[in-house]
């Protein structure tokens, strides 16, 4: 196997002159920026800078008059109904809003999160048996279900309905027999915004129903705090209706009126009043999810829906616990992975399996061996007759491609070019691990696997002022197909530095290119302590950093080479 990578920075090219002429309001930097986002004139940067979204009529949206109508019918008729969700962040914030929701509108309402090791994802038989025998007459699914077509035909015997409401994926070819199916991307949908979260899904249903049927004293936009939430815990790019949705759900959540949040910020030592889309995906979100990880989502889904201090607050503590669990569990995973792979004679795949490796944080694994090593990577856990595994890939792989060539070994297996997951006897896995690594072979063969950074604007440190903080600000929130403005500075000095962090594996440092200074802080870069170059080039981001009440300007350097 490779040791670690160097990564190699793609600066994006400088904006044309005329384009420059008409952003000429805007600092020089600002405005290759505004360029790089896709704006060419001083309209669409105001559009952008001010996050102008004009939000779509919810029953543009197909299955959307079903899926109200039987619903509105069920709370008339008294009739139990069971809010169906999936165990990350999405599918909890989802089921916490629709259940809520319902509450307010009178429904006899439940929810029903299956356990990520007992029952695995999506819609299981025996869940659907339990919902049955207790009354449950209306299911509603949140980002899951979609691809459940015989799970929903046994629904249909029992005598449930179901309204499936998935996400941003792409739904198989033949869709459940459901009472309605909310998925922008399902066939003949001309909902123009294809990228809604599961809980951005349940939101657009929220409104749609309180349309329909007003209650006073509630409105859906109530619930944009958990929105934000699953949405930037989902990955999907913020533009559009989700960066609208999220950047009003931001707001929200800087008043701390949710008793369950307001908690878990504590426990994460978080500021809410300065709360960014890089909180949530760094700070809130990984501590909701540990749950599902390592027990059930029930503890994440009971604290969002407390209003009470006293009970919210030890169960925000419990998923703080359970998320340092979560990183050591993870860490240890990657160290044993390396370890394995080492013995491997491929250099382009890592395969890592062992009946010891928890399979709530494998994925996980999975992504950080890629993010050190560049190159796709799977780690599952040996079962006692099956092994599970999650894969996370590169551009330059397709992942789920792969496992198609390897469908006669797999019990199941989905996902698409960048993750998946699949289960695999445990007679077959040698060979399906040959398979696999003879695939990656083939097909990466040629390709210089070397990562690419991208950088808005290469200038000196000295450029990069205070005065641009507001502008960055405006860009807020930042994700995935809205990234954070990142610079690129050479040729500076590094005047003091050590390994902060439990295991020493981040770098502190101060940096100076003669005429301004910087602290900084590099994640994951403690490898620099013992071998610090005197002149360094550095690819990063300029933000404000709040310690104990303290703020101060630092940059974050996403990575760090000697200058030539």
């Amino acid at each position: 196997m490779q040791t670690p990578v160097y990564r190699r920075w793609q600066i994006a090219q400088p904006i044309p002159p005329e384009i420059d002429a008409c952003l000429e309001d805007y600092p020089k930097p600002i405005r290759q920026i505004l360029y790089n986002r896709g704006c060419r004139d001083a309209a669409s940067a105001d559009i952008y800078l001010n996050g102008k979204v004009d939000f779509v009529d919810p029953f543009r949206m197909l299955g959307m008059d079903g899926a109200v109508e039987r619903i509105l019918t069920a709370i008339e008729e008294g009739e139990e109904i069971a809010v169906y969700g999936d165990y990350d962040v999405d599918g909890v914030t989802a089921t916490t809003l629709l259940v809520q929701l319902l509450q307010q509108m009178g429904g006899k309402v439940r929810s029903y999160i299956p356990n990520r090791f007992d029952e695995g994802y999506g819609l299981n038989n025996e869940a659907l048996d339990i919902l049955s025998s207790e009354g449950v007459r209306l299911v509603i699914t949140v980002d899951c279900g979609i691809r459940s077509p015989v799970e929903v035909d046994h629904a249909r015997e029992l005598g449930m309905d179901l309204i499936i409401i998935t996400d941003h994926h792409h739904p198989k070819d033949v869709l459940p027999k459901a009472i309605a199916v909310i998925c922008p991307r399902q066939p003949g949908d001309e909902y123009p915004d294809k990228n809604l979260a599961g809980v951005g899904l349940a939101y657009k249903l929220a409104r749609a129903l309180l349309i329909r049927h007003p209650v006073e004293g509630v409105s859906a936009e109530d619930w944009l705090d958990l929105v934000a939430l699953g949405t930037v815990a989902d990955l999907v790019p913020l533009m559009g209706e989700n960066r609208g949705l999220v950047r009003s759900g931001l707001k929200l959540l800087r008043f701390g009126r949710r008793q369950g949040i307001l908690s878990l910020a504590r426990a994460a030592d978080l500021h809410l009043e300065q709360l960014t889309a890089g909180d949530i995906s760094f700070g809130l979100a990984p501590r909701l999810n540990a749950a599902g990880r390592l027990e059930s989502a029930l503890d994440a889904f009971a604290m969002l829906m407390s209003v009470d201090p006293m009970e919210a607050g030890p169960l925000a503590q419990k998923l703080d616990d359970q998320n340092r669990q979560r990183q050591k569990i993870t860490h240890e995973i990657q160290q044993a992975a390396e370890d394995m792979a080492k013995q491997e004679e491929s250099s382009h795949l890592i395969f890592a399996v062992h009946p010891d490796f928890n399979s709530g944080v494998v994925g996980l694994a999975a992504s950080r061996l890629v993010e050190t090593y560049y190159r796709p990577a799977i780690v599952g856990q040996i079962g006692g007759e099956a092994t599970r595994a999650s894969c996370r890939s590169i551009p330059e792989f397709h992942i789920t491609q792969a496992l198609d060539e390897c469908s006669d070994l797999l019990v199941r297996h989905g996902g698409h070019a960048m993750a998946a997951g699949f289960t695999v006897l445990n007679q077959n896995l040698a060979e399906l691990q040959a398979r696999l690594q003879a695939i990656a072979e083939r097909d990466l063969a040629d390709f210089d696997l070397i990562p690419s950074l991208q950088a808005d604007i290469e200038l000196p440190l000295s450029a990069v002022h205070p005065d641009l903080l507001p502008f960055l600000d405006q860009m807020q929130p930042t994700g995935v197909q809205n990234s954070e403005a990142v610079f690129v500075s050479r040729n500076l000095w590094v005047t003091y530095h050590r390994s902060v962090g439990a295991d020493k594996k981040h770098l502190k440092l101060t940096i100076t290119d003669g005429s301004i200074t910087y602290d900084a802080i590099a994640f994951r870069q403690g490898h620099w302590t013992d071998n610090m170059p005197e002149s360094v080039d550095i690819l990063y981001t300029f933000e404000r950093n709040i310690y104990q009440g303290r703020q101060t300007l630092q940059l974050n350097i996403k990575d760090l080479q000697p200058s030539p």
